[in-house]
């Protein structure tokens, strides 16, 4: 035989040995993942419930999933064990204090100080801004849009007109 025709086989042998390496990393590190669990930790479960954990036993937890609410899964049955602050802002929606800058959600905020802000805020208060637009009496409204829509009927009609030919054509 010849290098030529092992090297197909030395190829899927490598290939499959690094599978099966990464798969038993992320295999060992749920399982450290779980064993680091401990009463009072936020977790989530693989069906994607969320509760506190309130035992734990060589094989199983028993969480609180609500008031009076104890269930009893197996450790395979963890997804993932939350920090403290992802699990309260997940379940009950506190977000604690970011020591990073928060971004706002319009740009405005980020070119004003803070006297200006103040100040557009005092005066947005005062009384509308005046566009110049009046407003029409409600029948002449309706019959400026009867006009608009009549005026587009008959464009549409000579467009229609236009297009049509007598049969003659330049073809060739």
């Amino acid at each position: 035989m010849s290098l030529v025709t092992l090297l197909p086989f030395i190829v899927l042998i490598g290939a499959m040995f690094l599978m099966t390496r990464s798969a038993k990393k992320k295999q060992q590190q749920a399982a450290d993942m779980r064993n680091q669990m401990q009463p009072g930790s936020g977790i989530r479960t693989i069906g994607g419930m969320y509760a506190t954990v309130k035992e734990v036993g060589e094989d199983t937890v028993l969480v609180d999933a609500g008031p009076g609410v104890e269930l009893l899964f197996a450790k395979n049955a963890i997804g993932a064990v939350l920090s403290d602050d992802e699990y309260n802002r997940i379940v009950h929606g506190i977000e604690h204090d970011l020591k990073t800058d928060v971004v706002p959600d319009d740009a405005s905020s980020l070119t004003e100080t803070d006297e200006s802000a103040a100040d557009a805020a005092a005066a947005s208060d005062d009384k509308p801004v005046d566009l110049g637009k009046k407003d029409e009496p409600a029948d002449e409204a309706v019959k400026a849009d009867e006009a608009v829509k009549a005026d587009e009927a008959a464009e549409a009609k000579t467009d229609d007109e236009s297009k049509k030919t007598d049969g003659d054509s330049d073809a060739k």
